[in-house]
């Protein structure tokens, strides 16, 4: 090992540092970070610069992106070499081939030293060690220095933290548990303190803290730690009543939004008033926002009222504003809001009530769902927007983006709920799963639910009501658009998880027989919901759960006939191959008659826009004897080819074509992809054998005859008969191969 190597020490599990010999590294800007953290992760392994640019930028990389892993590494070398001439070869960060390479001892990176130490806790652990597995468990934890890869930009990274952080958070309970079983309660509260302030809504945390606070002969304790986990939620004399708090209420990413409404609060109790509106896409936790940031944290002295409005609301003038004013006000109160007469009297009214009111006391008025309120109580809402400025008045209300109903009503502030970051998605996911989900089914949870609370909840119960709760979402808007969003999930399904969502327009006016101003008509109320996303002429969802319920909702056969109508109308028009074969394969469609043909005529054009899905196309037509022989050999041979240039094993299918084709060139060809199939998988003496054959018979044409001479003089070296297998001499090994070749 070169001296560059000695005394280096990489710590990724926290901010991300270097130490040589002693002495901290500069290793520089938070790309330049990144592209340290990915090489260390991958020490002694190559990594491609174009790994590099998705680590660092993921699907949309700059212009420039190339150009600037290369001044990255550049100088990279210079921190970790500076010794090095600028011209000689690196030796710690080494490049060529377009890949990069770190080369370092997995015992000098701390994330290695982590997981050797937590293998090692596990053979301790089954041999029943269990002071063994607390000490590797101990000095496994303590390699933690915060976060890990903390602050390090890029989708690399950022997967990187998810992964590192589910196995920090399995071996902090596994050495609170070992604390509990080995008799050292003190420690394990202590421990325990902090997973559980870290993590609030595990149970099992809470359970184990509680255990423990027995163990160490404090149970009064550990009643009161059980009293004030499951006490219920406080709510102080006079004020309204509010809904019902479950665990939806819990939130996870809203620290600002939180902030924000409970100031509001803070500020009408000094008499300053105002009107707020959360807005997101349903699902988003509005309702759930509300809760949390005014159930028993308005100031003294305010008063509280509470409505939620829905579809029928529409039907009662003055309905919903009258029951979130009863709730804060005796009954005798509200019922002098409801006057009869016309509208014009109705809401002057009704607003000079309410601004009475907060003159003798902060009043706080919250309705949910706004946009389904009844017009008088819409007028009367936006009228009581001017006496905020006025009086100690606080409107508070939740509404769907892009409601026409709410557009003529006036607001101070609109807070927008966006969807929740990784971070807080997962932390949510782990709180309500029944048990820590597999990193690879957190990752589809998150995928699948794109931040959305409610999905991610569901998900992560693998609840069985998520049909209807999307259905609800969806049932706001008219059948024609709930139409169109099946259709847009259709033409959304398909085999390849890396496609790019969703449809252009032309093509959903194409499998809907509608004009595209009529797509964009029906469908703006899905997009400003958001529901949908649009991008230029693609539509697609915002949540991609929300299409998978809308395709599986249907039941098999008719989804079997939608997909097939969708392929045929797409082909008939010449649309793109690979989205016709996505149709075929999202149904399943059998691929038989008509569709077999169009598949022969469209394999060679398919095949070089889209290989994989060629692929997955052609084996499944290849099981199926309902296709005609001749459309068979020939969409058989074209999953060989495919086969052979995926690096994939094709000699089964080559040798079907080979053994039944009457063509001498396909014969040739077919043979030629299983030899070559034979030889780069090591499988040299299989080759020379198809070889023999083929010169031996000589049916093929003459340049089939040169390539497989060429590839027995290739091969030879590795045939039996050369010093490691002796069993063969190398002299009767080339008479035989001369004798065939001539």
């Amino acid at each position: 090992m070169s001296a560059e190597h000695e005394g280096m020490d990489l710590r990724l599990l926290g901010p991300v540092r270097a130490w040589r010999g002693g002495a901290e590294l500069p290793i520089g800007s938070a790309r330049r970070t990144a592209v340290f953290s990915m090489l260390a992760l991958n020490a002694n392994h190559a990594v491609s610069r174009e790994q590099l640019v998705a680590a660092l930028w993921g699907d949309d990389p700059p212009a420039s992106a190339t150009g600037n892993v290369y001044t990255y590494v550049s100088a990279l070398r210079r921190v970790l070499e500076p010794s090095r001439d600028r011209w000689a070869a690196g030796q710690v960060l080494t490049s060529g081939g377009g890949t990069y390479q770190l080369h370092l001892r997995e015992q000098d990176i701390d994330v290695f030293r982590f997981d050797a130490l937590r293998e090692e806790s596990k053979r301790h652990r089954a041999t029943g060690d269990r002071q063994a597995e607390l000490t590797a468990i101990s000095a496994a934890l303590q390699l933690w220095h915060g976060e890990a890869l903390a602050g390090v930009p890029g989708p690399f990274a950022e997967s990187q933290r998810l992964r590192l952080t589910e196995f920090r958070l399995a071996t902090a309970e596994r050495h609170a548990t070992l604390l509990i079983e080995t008799g050292r309660f003190d420690e394990a509260i202590t421990v325990l303190r902090g997973l559980v302030s870290a993590y609030p809504l595990q149970e099992q945390l809470h359970s184990m803290l509680g255990t423990a606070l027995q163990g160490a002969g404090r149970p009064a304790e550990a009643a009161r730690h059980a009293a004030v986990r499951h006490a219920p939620p406080s709510r102080a004399p006079g004020r309204g009543p509010w809904p019902v708090p479950s665990d939806r209420a819990t939130l996870f990413g809203r620290d600002d939004e939180l902030r924000r409404l409970r100031r509001a609060a803070v500020e009408v109790a000094d008499g300053r008033g105002r009107s707020l509106r959360l807005e997101g896409p349903p699902g988003m936790g509005k309702s759930a926002l509300m809760t949390v940031a005014l159930r028993g944290a308005t100031p003294a002295g305010c008063r509280t009222g509470w409505a939620v409005a829905d579809e029928l609301s529409r039907r009662t003038p003055l309905g919903v504003l009258r029951e979130c004013f009863e709730s804060a006000m005796s009954g005798d109160s509200a019922r002098e809001l409801v006057q009869h007469g016309p509208a014009d009297q109705i809401v002057p009214r009704a607003v000079e009530l309410i601004r009475a009111t907060a003159e003798q006391a902060p009043l706080i008025l919250v309705i949910d769902d706004l946009q389904w309120a009844d017009p008088l109580t819409l007028r009367v809402w936006a009228a009581l927007h001017a006496a905020t400025a006025e009086q100690p008045l606080l409107l508070i209300s939740a509404g769907r983006p892009g409601s026409a109903e709410l557009r003529e009503v006036p607001v101070d502030e609109v807070v927008e709920l966006e969807p929740l970051g990784t971070p807080a998605a997962t932390q949510l996911v782990r709180a309500v799963a029944p048990e820590p989900p597999d990193p690879r089914m957190l990752q589809d949870i998150l995928t699948d639910a794109a931040g959305s609370p409610c999905y991610l909840r569901h998900l992560a119960r693998l609840s069985p009501d998520l049909a209807a709760t999307v259905a609800a979402h969806l049932a706001a808007f008219s059948e024609e658009t709930r139409q169109l969003l099946r259709a847009v999930a259709y033409l959304n399904a398909g085999p390849d998880p890396d496609a790019e969502p969703g449809c252009m327009l032309g093509e959903l006016a194409l499998v809907t027989d509608r004009s595209t101003d009529d797509l964009v008509r029906a469908l703006t109320p899905a997009v400003s919901a958001g529901v949908l996303g649009a991008a230029g002429e693609r539509v697609f969802f915002q949540h991609r759960v929300v299409a998978r319920v809308l395709h599986e909702g249907t039941p098999h056969s008719l989804r079997i006939m939608l997909h097939r109508s969708f392929a045929s109308r797409i082909a008939d028009a010449g649309g793109p191959p690979e989205r016709v074969v996505a149709q075929l394969l999202a149904g399943p469609v059998p691929l038989d008659g008509p569709v077999a043909q169009w598949l022969t005529s469209r394999i060679e054009d398919l095949a070089a826009r889209a290989p994989q899905l060629s692929v997955t196309v052609l084996q499944r037509a290849r099981a199926q004897y309902a296709v005609a022989p001749e459309q068979r050999l020939v969409l058989t041979a074209w999953l060989a080819r495919l086969l052979l240039s995926q690096g994939r094993n094709g000699a089964a299918e080559a040798g079907w074509v080979a053994a039944r084709t009457t063509d001498p060139e396909l014969e040739g060809e077919m043979r030629w992809i299983a030899a070559m199939t034979h030889e780069k998988r090591g499988e040299h003496d299989a080759a020379a054998e198809i070889a023999r054959s083929v010169l031996r018979e000589r049916r093929v044409p003459l340049h089939r005859l040169d390539q497989f001479r060429v590839m027995l003089t290739r091969i030879r070296p590795h045939l039996a008969g050369n010093p490691t297998m002796p069993h063969l001499s190398r002299s009767a090994m080339i008479v035989d191969e001369v004798s065939v070749i001539r």
